[in-house]
């Protein structure tokens, strides 16, 4: 994904379509990377820090894996956590800090601090929610055919994690189906960095 989106200027173009938009969080640009599990968000959001970070813009990445409560968290506590212990002091110019989950233990564990940052990246599936909105400067939708992304997952996760796999894809197909996430995105990428229809 990185190359791609570095070869044809998508991710300059991102870049200065956040900067290019006043802040709705705070002092804070809130920019959300959204999209089916396995599809390229993380990579792009490194990649748009990087870039906003070569701009002298302080960014940081937060990555809604460590939100989700487990393989069943894509509904549930995970928004209100996300607002009250990240967006909401941010909102007030004041650092955060959020609780960290842990894959391996099953549970929350840990904290990890965000202090304010000029863009926040949010990357994950539901980052883009319409509760949100409010707070968005910028919604970016990656996709990627399911049987690519589930082939990229299980090379990450082992193929004892394929029914939480299977799980995850339904979950999210329904909750995008709810949100409209792709519909409301302001731009669409496939899984290789390129703009989609």
């Amino acid at each position: 994904m990185a190359e791609a989106a570095h070869d044809d200027g998508v991710v300059p173009m991102l870049a200065g379509r956040v900067l290019a938009t006043p802040p709705r969080l705070g002092p804070v640009r809130l920019l959300a990377v959204d999209g089916p599990a396995g599809s390229g968000k993380t990579t792009l959001a490194a990649a748009l820090a990087a870039e906003l970070h070569g701009r002298g813009v302080a960014a940081a990445v937060l990555h809604l894996d460590d939100l989700y409560d487990g393989w069943a968290g894509l509904e549930g506590t995970l928004w209100p956590r996300l607002a009250a212990q990240v967006l909401e002091p941010l909102r007030r110019g004041l650092p955060a800090r959020y609780q960290r989950y842990d894959w391996q233990a099953g549970a929350f564990d840990g904290w990890v601090d965000v202090s304010v940052p000029g863009v926040l990246v949010v990357e994950g599936c539901g980052s883009a929610r319409r509760q949100a909105e409010p707070f968005v400067v910028l919604t970016v939708w990656v996709e990627a055919p399911a049987d690519v992304r589930l082939e990229r997952g299980l090379a990450r996760d082992g193929a004892a994690a394929r029914s939480h796999w299977e799980r995850w894809m339904h979950d999210e197909a329904a909750h995008f189906a709810r949100e409209r996430t792709a519909e409301r995105a302001d731009v669409r990428l496939d899984g290789f960095g390129r703009m989609s229809a």
